[in-house]
């Protein structure tokens, strides 16, 4: 949080997303607080702030905010007292020319949060115990959290971070017909929402959101892109022919991506089954663009900023997807079980016509190397990772 507002903050009465501490005497209060503030009963999906070193006026106490203190308070997160673990930052700041502690503590998405089993929510200025049916709340609060990454809320982002003209006239046309549009007569938030591009809050965009209509993804998502590295040999020690990042807009990075692999692709001549020369591709269009937009589709987008990487070496490509296999799709079954880490992603690709059908791509994969003589692709399934390697025509080789 910037000095002004927290500035601002110290100064103001204290209230369910704020409290004051002169000292550290009662740890245990500062802990219920934490507690307090990760449960987030009011909802405020914005951090909760202690300062230690503050009058309750909030008139600094020329408290020695020390390494020693800012340790014992960062200490408090993993003692295991409160359960799950708080997401919190500790940190000395300088307000209105006096130092203080400043303790963030981020809203739990796996509420109810206990201290000492007690579950504590903030009720206006001061703490309380909740209540039965207050934790039923919170209860309630996980499930509803509890839903793909792609449709939990981008905190901190707003409805002016979408490309909201694009939205209206470029993307809905694709989805909703235009009549049906102008008999709902529904605000574009509504249609965002409908969508779920934008939280029920009707302010705060999805993850979906932010990469599908996103104004700048890299800035909410710091991995939301496809590089493609061509390197001149067989391994990552050859020289680099050329190096290409794919980003921004869902629909603009996609096409981008579909217009440079044909142009990265060589053709040789090859026998045919009557022995006559055809040209063919080294490797099947079709089977490329099949992979590295599932790789788009499929792959995790959170708690990584690591991109789709295509290494393209002189006998093989290989596709790196961030994240391992999702759901009950095992190395097995890979090809025939289908679950999606980010349902709203894959139906926006297909609103966009970059995916036909859900469930055929490995399948279609097989079809079309085998017919253009590759040999089959190979897929490394690791927990953090899926890499395919689709290797090269062999120069010669007739088409089956």
């Amino acid at each position: 949080m910037e000095d002004k507002e927290l500035e601002k903050l110290v100064v103001d009465l204290e209230s369910d997303r704020v409290e004051r501490k002169a000292n550290v005497a009662d740890l245990d209060k500062l802990r219920q607080a934490i507690c307090a503030f990760a449960n987030d009963l009011p909802g405020h999906r914005r951090p909760g702030v202690f300062f230690v070193g503050v009058h309750d006026g909030g008139q600094p106490t020329g408290l020695a905010i020390t390494d020693k203190l800012l340790l014992n308070l960062g200490g408090i997160r993993s003692e295991g007292r409160i359960l799950p673990l708080p997401m919190l930052n500790v940190e000395k700041r300088v307000l209105h020319g006096a130092e203080v502690a400043v303790i963030t503590v981020e809203p739990s998405y796996s509420t109810p949060v206990r201290f000492d089993g007690r579950v504590w929510i903030r009720v206006g200025p001061r703490r309380a115990v909740a209540s039965a049916d207050e934790e039923r709340r919170l209860t309630e609060k996980r499930q509803a959290a509890d839903v793909p990454f792609d449709e939990q809320p981008c905190l901190g982002a707003l409805v002016a971070d979408l490309n909201v003209p694009y939205f209206a006239a470029a993307y809905l046309p694709k989805v909703v017909a235009p009549d049906v549009v102008a008999e709902n007569r529904r605000s574009t938030e509504d249609q965002l929402a409908s969508l779920r591009f934008l939280s029920t809050d009707l302010t705060t965009p999805t993850m979906a959101g932010i990469l599908v209509l996103g104004l700048d993804p890299l800035r909410w998502l710091q991995g939301a892109y496809v590089e493609i590295v061509r390197f001149e040999g067989t391994d990552v020690t050859a020289p680099i022919r050329n190096r290409k990042k794919f980003d921004g807009l869902l629909e603009t990075m996609l096409r981008n991506l579909e217009q440079f692999l044909p142009w990265a692709i060589e053709t040789g001549l090859s026998p045919d089954s009557a022995m006559r020369m055809q040209a063919v591709a080294d490797y099947p269009i079709e089977a490329l663009r099949e992979l590295v937009f599932n790789a788009v589709m499929h792959r995790t987008y959170q708690g990584t900023h690591a991109q789709v990487r295509i290494f393209w070496f002189n006998d093989r490509i290989e596709i790196d997807n961030p994240g391992g296999l999702y759901g009950h799709v095992t190395p097995d079954t890979l090809g025939q079980a289908t679950a999606y880490r980010n349902p709203v992603l894959a139906e926006a690709m297909r609103a966009l016509k970059y995916v036909e059908r859900f469930g055929i791509g490995i399948t279609r994969v097989r079809t079309v190397l085998e017919r253009n003589g590759n040999p089959p692709a190979e897929f490394l399934c690791r927990p953090e990772s899926v890499r395919v390697i689709v290797r090269k025509r062999a120069a010669g080789v007739a088409t089956p």
